[in-house]
């Protein structure tokens, strides 16, 4: 049992289904067939018995009513009597007190021992099985017994038959289910073969190839095809985006290095002689040196992630102002206004992402402005949630290029971006610290009149 039970495991999927199926099928003929075979025994049996009764009493009844004087033409009048004993291949003997036979109706059985036992009984008469009637009767002055021999041949061939068809039929069926189980893996298997191929050509290949799945039924398997799909999407677009990154990534690092290594190279071949420009390499480079920590640092945090904690919650006044107030000190020629309406509750987020958040939009607005800037923040309870509108009176951004602004490293004026001093990379944080807490951010803008940013985070 445990060896078959380790083939098994080592089976196939389509092979275990196949065989299964197959045995379910196949017990469920046989327990059908025993229970059929088993009913028709009895019942046949039974009226095997029930013949022999029948003849004992017809007899009973024709000897009881001739009377004392009965002799052999009248037995042979009883054609119908007779008959039926013929048909039946019985045999009926009648015996003296002493066990001596007096009559012989049908000579088909041997005489069969005399019991007192008058019930039917079931011997073997010449390897035949038969019913044994015995019966005593009174004619006149006459005392005996009548005896009935049925064979039970025809029965037995009936049986024996019916057990060879039975066994003919289990073949078929062993072969019909085997089929029928074989059909059935292949069928239900095709979908999963399809997607052990799938997967193994994205193993192989990668995602250079479309993933193609045939399948459409609405089932489990279909459902499964389905999430497979949606992940498989997923991962494409997280790698395509992942190769993105990467490659701007590279190409964003190396401008600060190659600036570092030219004015480096630079000093080390006479630049380092001429104080003014030993000054101008220091400055640039230790600026480039902090605009590349900034964007590792930017870079790390994105690629992090933390999960969100379901015990985060943020007081908004409270980390609005301290934003307010660390960029006042930053950028003192900027005005920035806080104003809110009504009570506000706290919000499901923690502090430090809000700050960022706040943080990093209220840093573009100043960044990216002509004038003197000024920013607007208002706070106010909608429903469930929080909305937080920042406003301000910058350069603005056109409308086919706000649909990119969340992108990594994606920059509306490369030449501007790069003399203001920014990474691309805040806007892509405060996406992503958005959608790890369930919150929504909306930007409006208009060029040369300002942009508007609506966040929206859900309450505690």
């Amino acid at each position: 049992m445990k060896m078959l039970k380790e083939r098994l495991l080592h089976q196939s999927l389509q092979r275990k289904w196949m065989l299964t199926s197959s045995a379910v099928i196949f017990i469920s003929y046989a327990i059908i067939c025993v229970v059929v075979y088993v009913s028709l025994h009895t019942w046949l049996l039974n009226e095997e018995e029930s013949k022999v009764k029948r003849t004992r009493d017809d007899l009973t009844s024709f000897f009881e009513e001739q009377g004392a004087r009965v002799d052999i033409q009248q037995l042979q009048q009883n054609t119908g009597l007779l008959n039926s004993i013929v048909d039946r291949n019985q045999t009926v003997r009648i015996f003296n007190v002493d066990g001596i036979e007096i009559l012989r109706i049908n000579d088909a059985s041997k005489a069969a021992p005399l019991t007192n036992d008058m019930e039917i009984i079931r011997l073997k008469i010449d390897n035949t099985s038969a019913f044994i009637a015995n019966e005593r009767i009174r004619l006149g002055l006459f005392h005996g017994y009548l005896q009935v021999i049925h064979p039970l041949t025809q029965y037995q061939s009936l049986m024996n038959y019916l057990l060879i068809a039975m066994l003919i039929a289990g073949l078929g069926a062993l072969l019909l289910s085997g089929s029928i189980g074989y059909y059935l893996a292949n069928y239900l298997m095709k979908p999963l073969h399809e997607l052990r191929s799938s997967m193994k050509t994205v193993m192989d290949k990668g995602f250079n190839e479309p993933i193609q799945l045939s399948y459409t039924s609405q089932d489990e398997i279909g459902d499964l095809l389905k999430m497979y799909n949606a992940m498989m999407n997923e991962l494409q677009i997280s790698f395509t985006q992942q190769q993105q990154f990467i490659a701007d990534a590279s190409h964003e690092l190396r401008t600060p290095i190659q600036a570092i290594e030219g004015h480096l190279s630079l000093l080390k071949r006479w630049g380092k002689d001429d104080p003014e420009i030993l000054e101008e390499s220091i400055d640039t480079s230790l600026t480039e040196i902090v605009r590349m920590r900034k964007m590792i640092e930017e870079l790390l945090e994105l690629a992090r992630r933390e999960e969100k904690s379901e015990d985060s919650q943020a007081n908004v006044e409270a980390v609005v102002e301290g934003v307010v107030a660390e960029m006042e000190q930053l950028y003192p020629e900027a005005r920035i206004m806080v104003s809110k309406s009504g009570e506000i509750r706290p919000i499901y987020m923690t502090e430090n992402a809000l700050s960022q958040i706040v943080r990093n939009i209220i840093e573009n607005a100043i960044r990216y402005c002509e004038k003197t800037p000024e920013v607007k923040v208002s706070i106010e309870e909608n429903g469930n949630f929080i909305l937080i509108q920042i406003a301000d009176n910058g350069i603005g951004i056109a409308e086919e290029n706000l649909p990119y602004i969340f992108d990594r490293f994606y920059r509306v004026d490369e030449a501007r971006n790069r003399q203001i001093g920014g990474t691309g990379l805040g806007l892509s944080i405060t996406k992503m610290l958005i959608g790890k807490y369930n919150a929504t951010i909306e930007v409006k803008s208009k060029v040369n009149v300002g942009t508007v940013f609506f966040v929206k985070i859900p309450l505690k």
